[in-house]
């Protein structure tokens, strides 16, 4: 009986392992294929921006990831319709930034007096 029962432990063990490096197959393709795009992004942006305005995206992802993100997407979407007449310099990039500031909603922050009221530290 155990050792029915230790051979079926093995057989699952077994199918785990197995389909653990068949999941480990279809998790190397999808890295691939993402830095497949990573590299595909990464060169279209160095065809339509200059050195400058590389530089200050870049600056860009790293303070504001999301606001990056966006605006490396658009730069991309642009440079695949043909918007994109020839290199954007910083200036330009800029103005995108601008156009990109006055699109988004601004961020407001509200103060509560009364919890302020409550505090009992004064005391």
């Amino acid at each position: 009986m155990e050792d029915d029962d230790l051979k079926e432990l093995r057989a699952k063990r077994m199918a785990e392992l197995q389909g653990a490096q068949g999941g480990g197959d279809q998790q190397k393709a999808m890295e691939e294929r993402r830095a497949q795009v990573e590299d595909m992004k990464h060169g279209i942006l160095a065809q339509v921006l200059t050195q400058e305005a590389r530089a200050r995206l870049n600056t860009l992802m790293l303070a504001k990831p999301d606001k990056g993100r966006q605006v490396e997407g658009a730069i991309i979407q642009m440079a695949q319709t043909g918007q994109i007449g020839g290199r954007l310099s910083e200036t330009d990039l800029i103005g995108l930034l601008e156009r990109f500031a006055g699109a988004s909603k601004k961020t407001a922050v509200k103060f509560d007096r009364r919890r302020n009221a409550l505090d009992s530290d004064s005391d």
